[in-house]
């Protein structure tokens, strides 16, 4: 029993039908299939509605499960759809449009900073990653200026899909030290951005991107912080 991910072969999916296959002791909903992308790599779990005949509940965030399944977890407890029972799938379109921007973003940061990651996070209107960095970064503004021309070169995004020998032999493509790309299928998802001598970044990444590098709009540095002697904590959001 596994759930099939829309949202990686479709990010901008707002809908789907699905078939309820099972509930989790906690009370969430498993689906056949979900356009939710489950919490993981710093990006939280989408949020959105079911609906079904006789029913309706708000979803807060969706999980991984065991054996391959995602829980779609209510906002409260509510009377859940039974097994066997057809649904529509309402994704929080603004929210998730928002960590999709954000997650294409930190992976351009990690271009600007070409240094370790030790930690990262994601919000839909900013996000911060955490480098292995003893020494201060160059003036904020520049590197600002740096990242947001990469989003104006408007590079198109893309996934591609390496064995899990490929990237043993390539271990500089990992830039996470404290995540590692997960491993048992043979298959490593990588996201690219860029191609050809265009390309400026490639890394194992399971999350949501958008599909342009101009989508994610003009970005600020908000605060670069010291924590501890080796990590610097670097924070971005959107320009207003």
């Amino acid at each position: 029993m596994t759930t099939e991910t829309l949202f990686l072969n479709d990010p901008y999916r707002t809908s789907a039908t699905a078939r309820v296959i099972g509930q989790s002791e906690e009370g969430g909903v498993i689906l056949d299939r979900s356009i939710f992308y489950a919490r993981g790599g710093g990006q939280p779990g989408d949020s959105g509605t079911l609906i079904w005949d006789g029913g309706r509940i708000p979803i807060a965030t969706a999980m991984k499960g065991e054996g391959g399944t995602i829980v779609l977890v209510p906002a409260e407890p509510a009377s859940l759809p039974p097994v066997g029972a057809e649904v529509e799938q309402r994704l929080d379109w603004d929210r998730r449009m928002g960590h999709m921007r954000i997650h294409t973003a930190l992976h351009l940061l990690s271009v600007v900073i070409p240094l370790p990651v030790t930690g990262g996070s994601i919000a839909a209107d900013k996000g911060r990653l955490d480098f292995h960095m003893p020494e201060a970064p160059e003036d904020k503004k520049i590197l600002e200026g740096k990242l947001n021309a990469l989003v104006t070169r408007d590079l198109p995004v893309s996934v591609d899909w390496m064995t899990e020998a490929a990237l043993d032999a390539n271990p500089g493509l990992v830039k996470t030290l404290s995540v590692q790309p997960p491993r048992g299928a043979d298959r490593i998802r990588l996201v690219r951005i860029g191609e050809d001598t265009d390309q400026v970044d490639l890394q194992p990444c399971g999350g949501t991107h958008v599909a342009r590098t101009g989508e994610v709009g003009k970005l600020v540095i908000t605060k670069v912080e010291n924590k501890g002697k080796q990590n610097r904590r670097v924070t971005i959001a959107f320009a207003s």
